[in-house]
């Protein structure tokens, strides 16, 4: 979260809050405090991983992409995380949405004045 550019585009306000919360020292003093407490007042937390983040470590430690994957998951869990996702299949389902959209554009260029270009992204962060 710490690269995000705050450009708005992919949230409402109500999410920009809940990404606000969501930073390193606010996943410590969480993890500290599941620590301290009863296991039935501890806070559920979660990580996504995204699929552009793996190669990075697998290749910094010299690893395999699946492996990095299990190590990372290993080393959040021994963190206290409950959930760790994997978001390849989300980013896949996007890339599929924004393929098809383009086609549709595409098949209207020349019925809709605004049908092409069409622009599209990841997060810039």
């Amino acid at each position: 979260l710490s690269d995000c550019l705050a450009c708005d585009s992919c949230m409402t306000s109500e999410e920009g809050a809940r990404v606000f919360q969501q930073n390193q020292k606010e996943f410590f003093r969480v993890l500290n405090l599941n620590k301290k407490c009863d296991t039935s007042k501890h806070k559920v937390l979660a990580v996504s991983i995204c699929p552009q983040s793996l190669p990075y470590f697998a290749a910094k430690f010299s690893l395999s992409v699946n492996e990095a994957a299990k190590r990372l998951c290993g080393f959040l869990k021994s963190l206290g995380v409950h959930y760790v996702f994997d978001t390849t299949i989300a980013a896949d389902f996007s890339i599929l949405e924004s393929q098809r959209e383009f086609v549709q554009r595409y098949q209207r260029r020349n019925q809709e004045e605004h049908a092409l270009p069409m622009f599209a992204s990841a997060c810039p962060g």
